[in-house]
């Protein structure tokens, strides 16, 4: 008895959108196969992985080719052909051994999908159902919170290798679409919508409902930065928003604010309910293009990112903007009254021309938390929070609070350490610590703490090793009383008689 062969969609990335039927398969499934590039990676086993067993057979079929060059003397037709003939074989000869084999598809099994491929060789002499899943499209209209059609409108979708003329003619003339297969045919698509003038409606979608999802009008996308897992969205007509009418809607009502706010320190986890609903309802995000860009963007807010060094001029654009009329967010790493922008815009605030313009300040955890909860708790008694940055203040003064906390015997959280043009600072501030602390001192070190490259380590002061700092790390100095146990860091709350 032969076994059964399943082609199962797992959806667009999230493993959460993936289908009870599909999970219980991939879960009993004496085989599983996917595709991958010569890298090896797959997506469509990276979202199926939480429901595989551990013990199955895996089969990889690894593409020899991903563009059309290749040495094949048939071509690169010829090429896939053969890759998928030899594919299919493999397959049947677990097939004809009697074991259930699950091809493992990114998105639904017959929506541009590798499966098929397999479907069209073995469907005819073995047993074969087919799971659907959730598309990439189904998913990017989703995220981007836009629906594709309604009434009596149409959806077309349309692969991007199409001609540029010819893809130019389709979009002038549908509803709605969806544009696959971007990648390097990005600039072509991009420039078949200007031809059909819907450049401006058009909205792209990379790796959607995943951790690495960007949404961006597609006319400010970077060509150079496009994977093939993208699709271009026309929305539903319908729901466009009306350019004459958006800055009204906004302005003149008299209900406008500013409301700063502090995401903490790496993700939305990381991010209090009371600052995710104040980004879910402001009609403006305002801030540095890095911490903006933390924000999941919303078609119907603005944004406005801008560089590092220009607070005031962020905080006196967000307070104009409010005073016409808008909820404006002015968005911070960490919290905002810590070394970020509330200060500024409280300053700021203070002129005549605002004085109607209603703050408030909402807290968030800040990047000396993050980084303590990591290895214990080394802030459990008084503690002084310094920056090393003497881009606003002399080096003279951070110097002597330096001193002044060490003599202290304060456990010493310290911000903005390093960057590319300061490197010394750190040398000099272990330099001086050491006149005042022990050099066994022990010196936690974390860097991006919450994030995909997050490290923390504790070291002696005496060997802290200032190559090893950079501008995303944090330093906690601790005190003369804070201990280390088994890797454990913590300060004690009692003093010595």
């Amino acid at each position: 008895m032969s076994g059964r062969l399943y082609g199962v969609g797992v959806g667009p990335g999230d493993p959460e959108l993936v289908t009870v039927k599909a999970a219980r398969l991939i879960g009993a499934a004496d085989v599983i196969v996917y595709h991958s590039a010569r890298h090896g990676r797959s997506v469509a086993r990276s979202i199926a992985e939480p429901y595989l067993r551990g013990d199955q057979i895996e089969e990889q079929l690894v593409y020899p080719v991903t563009t059309e060059e290749t040495d094949h003397s048939g071509g690169y037709q010829g090429a896939i052909d053969e890759f998928y003939e030899s594919c299919a074989q493999r397959l049947a000869s677990h097939l004809e051994a009697g074991r259930d084999v699950v091809v493992l598809a990114a998105g639904d099994p017959f929506f541009y999908g590798s499966y098929m491929h397999m479907h069209k060789r073995l469907a005819h002499r073995f047993p074969t159902e087919v799971v659907p899943g959730v598309t990439s499209v189904s998913g990017a209209s989703a995220e981007l919170g836009r629906p594709l059609v309604e009434r009596d409108e149409t959806l077309t979708v349309l692969p991007g290798t199409l001609p540029t003329e010819e893809l130019a003619t389709r979009i002038a003339a549908i509803d709605s679409a969806a544009i696959m297969k971007l990648g390097r045919t990005f600039e072509s698509v991009r420039s078949a919508l200007d031809s059909a003038g819907r450049l401006e409606d058009a909205w792209y979608v990379e790796r959607a409902t995943t951790g690495r999802q960007r949404i961006s009008p597609l006319a400010d996308v970077d060509p150079a930065s496009v994977p093939y897992f993208s699709v271009a969205i026309l929305p539903s007509k319908a729901h466009l928003p009306d350019p004459s009418t958006s800055d009204t809607a906004r302005s003149g009502s008299g209900s406008g604010e500013v409301v700063v706010v502090g995401l903490g320190p790496a993700g939305r986890e990381w991010t209090t309910p009371e600052v995710q609903a104040a980004l879910a309802s402001a009609d403006d995000l305002v801030g540095y293009v890095t911490y903006i860009d933390r924000v999941p963007p919303n078609p119907r807010q603005r944004r406005h990112a801008s560089d590092n060094k220009v607070e005031a001029e962020r905080a006196a654009f967000a307070l104009d903007l409010a005073k016409r009329g808008s909820r404006v967010v002015v968005v911070s790493s960490g919290d905002p009254g810590v070394f970020a922008m509330a200060s500024a815009v409280l300053e700021v605030a203070g002129e005549e021309q605002f004085a109607d313009v209603p703050v408030r300040v909402l807290p968030g955890l800040t990047a000396a938390q993050a980084v303590a909860s990591r290895v214990g708790a080394p802030l459990g008694h008084d503690f002084c929070v310094l920056s090393l940055s003497d881009r606003l203040k002399p080096w003279e003064i951070i110097a002597e609070r330096l001193t002044a906390a060490a003599r202290a015997d304060l456990v010493l959280a310290i911000y903005n350490p390093a960057s590319r043009s300061r490197t010394w600072q750190v040398e000099r501030a272990r330099e001086l610590l050491l006149e005042h602390r022990s050099p066994d001192t022990p010196v936690v070190i974390g860097r991006d703490v919450g994030g995909p490259s997050e490290a923390v380590r504790v070291v002696r002061l005496e060997d802290l090793d200032p190559s090893t700092v950079d501008m995303r790390c944090l330093l906690l100095i601790g005190s003369s009383m804070t201990q280390v146990r088994d890797g454990v860091v913590f300060t004690p709350r009692r003093y010595p008689a």
